[in-house]
């Protein structure tokens, strides 16, 4: 019996023990959510004691005033100071809270080529002459007002965090069929730039529609449009080996807290071709060194095609088309996607870009419609080795049927014996640094480059010493460069292998005032064409550019102190 009472008694104290174990952790666990409790409380009163968001208040009448936003740094400064773009700080025309704020220069400049182009501002690299060329021999000089430009921006804030925007701007680069500079001149405005956007901050998202830069073209910053990384040479047609278009699009970008970008956009299409066939018959636009006698190689007549091979829109154009003019068959946009990131190191501020591009060609042979894919990718950095002093930046960009976004403008596209498109495999790369050695003075240095590989298909036909070569495609060896380098030879096919450009130059502000600024700049370039090797062997030649520029920015301003207000 007192064994078992023993035994109960010690039970009944374990039991209490777990009791006590128990209410200890129920104690713990009710503190806890009591803590959570006055927690939250605290956090609910905190976010009451919060002043509503500010409702964007749209005044009535008219305003002047400063245009508001974020003020720009670095490169993206100096290119909006150059380019004659809008930014924040600039005077602006408020009506009835939409701010419309004009931009652009007047601008003379003149060009100096030491091999005759017969071009105007923009050098067309792909059209330097080889030296079978009479006029190639001559120098040219012009002088010209047409890339002065005209542009607005046109803002609206629905709300805090929706925006809309609208953007315009042309220059004169345009050319009726009329056009020349004898005694007066017909010369049009183009349109450089024309689309909206809308822009949702708080999700971070962004929306272009209508035309400007090319997605895959490089920005300074983020995604931003107006923040592309333009070359800031005189010469209009850039440096090879840099990448852009400008063409119609629809783009759509999210951010990731202003620091990582992704974007893709749909964009309109077109095609350039290599040795494009002429015609009837129908024949590759290249002139093959055959057929063979005696076993040596003779000037031939180009290959032939399938007749019914359609690759563009002969002229007449169509509707709205100048009817001088040819249009590639295109059924499908160019579509290009790409990944941005901002950061900075120790006060160098660094951007990263990295992008890629489908492309889709189309044609006709033997009543079929054909397609073949093209694709692009590449990437760029530009990093601030100087902060606020100097810029390094890089870009590449390799594929097949991607000359169009090259500023040599080498052909997409070739033709094999039976009608068949072939993408031509293409690389581009382009390298520079901008120095601003005091807030007036800009200068630069750019090199770049756009090589492409043949693409070739040949048929013989013949035995012994008389044989028929037939030679299709781009870069074939059986072309004949025989007369690339006699003078007035037309027996020169020169098909373009590599074109590549060292370049550089300075922009002097000489002014800057309440009447705007005016800039000085000069720029040389030196550049080289190589063609692929064909009978006779390959064919070089190069051109040495010189170029100045003076502009006048009226609306490049300090903004008016107050704001005044007249309302109607």
């Amino acid at each position: 019996m007192c064994y078992q009472t023993a035994a109960r008694a010690e039970d009944t104290a374990e039991e209490i023990r777990a009791l006590r174990a128990q209410l200890k952790k129920l104690e713990a666990k009710v503190n806890a959510q009591a803590r959570m409790q006055k927690e939250s409380h605290v956090q609910i009163r905190t976010v009451e004691s919060r002043p509503a968001p500010t409702p964007v208040q749209i005044p009535s009448g008219i305003a002047l005033g400063p245009l508001v936003g974020a003020p720009q740094t670095g490169l993206t400064a100096t290119q909006s100071d150059i380019r004659g773009l809008p930014v924040a700080g600039s005077p602006s025309l408020y009506i009835n809270g939409v701010s419309i704020t004009p931009g652009g220069f007047f601008e003379l400049a003149g060009v100096f080529r030491d091999r005759f182009i017969g071009a105007d501002i923009a050098t067309p690299w792909q059209a330097i002459p080889f030296y079978n060329s009479r006029t190639g021999l001559a120098n040219e000089f012009r002088m010209s007002a047409r890339q002065s430009r005209a542009n607005l921006l046109v803002k609206g804030d629905v709300n805090p965090s929706t925006h809309l925007a609208a953007f315009i701007e042309l220059d004169f680069l345009g050319a009726a069929q009329t056009a020349n500079s004898n005694e007066s001149n017909s010369y049009t405005p183009r349109i450089r730039h024309l689309y909206a956007t809308l822009d949702q901050d708080d999700l971070g998202a962004h929306v272009l529609a209508g035309q400007t830069w090319s997605l895959i073209t490089m920005n300074s910053k983020g995604i931003v449009p107006r923040q592309e990384n333009i070359p800031l040479q005189i010469d209009a047609g850039y440096v090879p080996g840099f990448v852009w278009t400008r063409t119609p699009e629809i783009r759509f970008v999210k951010d990731f807290d202003k620091t990582f970008w992704a974007g893709v956009s749909v964009e309109s299409p077109a095609t350039t071709f290599g040795c494009a066939p002429t015609g009837s018959p129908l024949a590759i636009g290249c002139t093959p060194a055959g057929p063979y006698v005696a076993g040596l190689p003779t000037t031939g007549p180009a290959a032939l095609l399938p007749g019914s091979l359609v690759y563009n829109v002969a002229p007449p154009g169509g509707s709205l088309f100048n009817s001088a003019n040819t249009y590639s068959l295109n059924h499908l946009p160019d579509v290009a996607g790409k990944l941005a990131w901002d950061s900075s190191l120790e006060g160098h501020n660094i951007h990263l870009e990295g992008f890629g591009l489908f492309r889709d060609f189309y044609s006709q042979v033997n009543n079929s419609n054909q397609d073949v894919a093209g694709w692009g990718a590449g990437g760029s950095m530009l990093v601030s080795l100087l902060p606020k002093q100097l810029e390094l930046q890089f870009s590449g960009m390799t594929g097949r049927g991607i000359g169009r976004y090259g500023s040599a403008q080498l052909s997409d596209v070739a033709f094999n014996w039976n009608g068949a498109i072939s993408p031509l495999q293409q690389t581009m790369l382009f390298a520079g640094l901008t120095f601003h050695p005091t807030p007036d003075l800009d200068m630069y240095v750019y090199a770049g480059q756009e090589a492409q590989q043949a693409s070739t298909s040949t048929i013989t036909l013949g035995t012994g010493k008389t044989i028929a070569v037939s030679a299709y495609g781009y870069g074939n060896p059986l072309y004949t460069n025989a007369g690339c380098s006699i003078i007035g030879s037309a027996v020169c096919n020169g098909n373009i292998h590599l074109i590549r450009q060292l370049t550089g130059g300075i922009w002097d502000n000489l002014y800057s005032g309440p009447f705007g600024k005016v800039r000085v700049g000069l720029q040389y370039s030196f550049t080289q064409k190589y063609s692929f090797p064909g009978f006779g062997g390959s064919a070089k030649t190069e051109d040495s550019i010189g170029l100045f520029s003076i502009r006048y920015y009226p609306f490049d301003a300090p903004p008016p102190p107050a704001p005044v207000i007249a309302k109607y």
